[in-house]
């Protein structure tokens, strides 16, 4: 059951202004406005919360992680209805979403329990060493503190309340204190729910978690600059994050922000792989294309081809498939509107020819596909730039040294991917030491849409794809994030971090 309140230290909280959810279908809900002051209680909270988590032993967090992700499946049908309800979402794809949620919990619980994280190194006493003795030095990765967490719109479970950048720092040692995103402020309480009663059950600090729903730019604002929080983690637009990266780099105490900010996911199509099977990838990109109404960070908006008659094919087998996908419901009319106008901007350019797509309205969008010259595409920087839908740009370049060139300028990305057959590899081998410079992960023969939860995964890139091309937000690499290096010299071991 929803009380609309927010979760502060373990006590639900609800004395002041509201705001009313706004759903794709079924009623709408009341929920508490965040405050400053609210964030500031949650923090302090936070902070004295880290006396004793910072130093629990991985056993307890792994418990914690678990729990929390059974009290989650414990909700499961409940979750499902107003996640549905509020994002519009189909429940198959909320489903497989709460399934990745609990799923990689469960997987950060079994990777803390290693220990490998902890990068831990050890260096003897040399106590006769000429001519100067070595002190007994080890090394250990230790939890940093308050992590501040931002809800994101298009993933309500596994990047919202208890999703990755959460479970990595509850990994960690961290506390965490969430700022609710508005567009599922119900689904958030829920994870909220399930949080509060693993805390519970296994009779934590209450400050370990706490949710702020709401809130105008103050809150957001007070989060970062706070001086007990001590990283954030972000997954959202490239202007918000910009503007939250830029308070967290002001502060008198520059802090680590940790920004996922999307990108257009550029696909270079190579000529053997488009001569031998044009058609079967252009039905494949659609797919992909407009797979979750496009809402994906990792959505192939980009697709540069060898102008000619392999690019005809392409682009007629991808205008048909598109051709049969229906209207969608968006994520929020922010959302919406926000597509719409990407699209005006793109049909301003008189060099871009519109191959498929139809007037939206309020929150459904229909797929769009463009075709422009190499010359066309990089003479405008409005194509360069996400537009958060089911949009797709073919860029028909006059040769594989333009190809080569635009793959040298494109500005950094989560994903990069090459279609190609093994009469292309001299080609592939090429481009491989120019993409990996631009992009957190390479594909071929493939498409970026579904993010892989495992050790392997990287989902960041160098800007504006994230704000720390160092560091990845899916995957228990995660974890490094909130951990920073601490060495201790001649320290007795009865007074050391937990070790082995």
């Amino acid at each position: 059951m929803l009380t609309g309140k927010h979760l502060i230290a373990g006590q639900w909280i609800g004395d002041g202004p509201t705001f009313t959810s706004s759903p794709a279908h079924g009623e709408a809900h009341a929920f508490q406005t965040g405050t400053p002051s609210q964030v500031d209680a949650a923090v302090e909270a936070a902070e004295e919360a880290f006396a004793s988590f910072g130093w629990s032993s991985r056993a307890v967090r792994a418990q914690l992680l678990r729990t929390i992700a059974d009290e989650i499946d414990a909700r499961g049908d409940a979750i499902i209805q107003i996640g549905s309800q509020e994002t519009g979402l189909p429940e198959a794809r909320l489903i497989g979403e709460r399934g990745r949620t609990t799923g990689q919990l469960r997987l950060f619980a079994d990777h803390i329990e290693q220990g490998d994280y902890l990068d831990q190194r050890h260096d003897p006493a040399l106590p006769d060493r000429a001519p100067l003795p070595r002190p007994d030095l080890r090394m250990i990765q230790r939890p940093i503190g308050p992590v501040a967490v931002f809800g994101a719109s298009n993933f309500p479970l596994a990047f919202s309340v208890a999703g990755g950048d959460t479970a990595a720092a509850l990994a960690a040692g961290c506390p965490v204190v969430v700022k609710g995103h508005s567009a599922h402020p119900g689904t958030g309480e829920l994870v909220a729910q399930a949080i509060d009663a693993a805390i519970k059950a296994l009779q934590l600090h209450p400050g370990i978690f706490s949710l702020v729903q709401g809130g105008k730019r103050d809150v957001g604002t007070r989060l970062v600059q706070h001086p007990l929080i001590r990283a954030v983690g972000f997954t959202g637009s490239l202007k918000g994050g910009r503007a939250l990266f830029d308070l967290c780099a002001a502060r008198p105490d520059p802090i680590p922000f940790f920004g996922e900010l999307g990108s257009v996911n550029p696909m270079f199509l190579l000529p053997a792989a488009m001569a031998a099977r044009a058609s079967e990838i252009g039905a494949a990109w659609a797919a992909s294309l407009a797979m979750g109404a496009g809402q994906f960070c990792t959505n192939p908006g980009i697709a540069l081809v060898l102008d000619g008659p392999d690019a005809d094919r392409f682009q007629s087998a991808t205008v048909e498939a598109l051709e049969q996908v229906g209207g969608q419901t968006m994520l929020t009319d922010g959302i919406a509107d926000a597509y719409r106008s990407g699209i005006s901007h793109i049909a301003d350019d008189a060099n871009v020819r519109q191959l498929a797509g139809t007037p939206c309205s309020d929150r459904t969008a229909h797929p769009f596909l463009y075709s422009v010259s190499g010359d066309a595409w990089l003479a405008n920087p409005t194509l360069h730039q996400e537009v958060f839908g089911p949009i797709g740009i073919v860029v028909r370049v006059r040769d594989l040294t333009q190809m080569m060139g635009i793959a040298k300028m494109i500005e950094g990305q989560l994903t990069c991917t090459i279609h190609m057959d093994e009469d292309d590899n001299e080609t592939a081998a090429a481009l491989i030491p120019v993409l990996e410079r631009k992009a957190g992960r390479l594909l071929a023969n493939g498409f970026p849409t579904g993010v892989e939860v495992c050790d392997s995964m990287v989902h960041g890139g160098p800007y504006p794809a994230s704000t720390n091309f160092g560091a990845t937000s899916v995957g228990t690499l995660s974890i490094r994030r909130f951990l920073r290096p601490v060495c201790y010299q001649n320290i007795p071991t009865n007074l050391l971090p937990e070790w082995g």
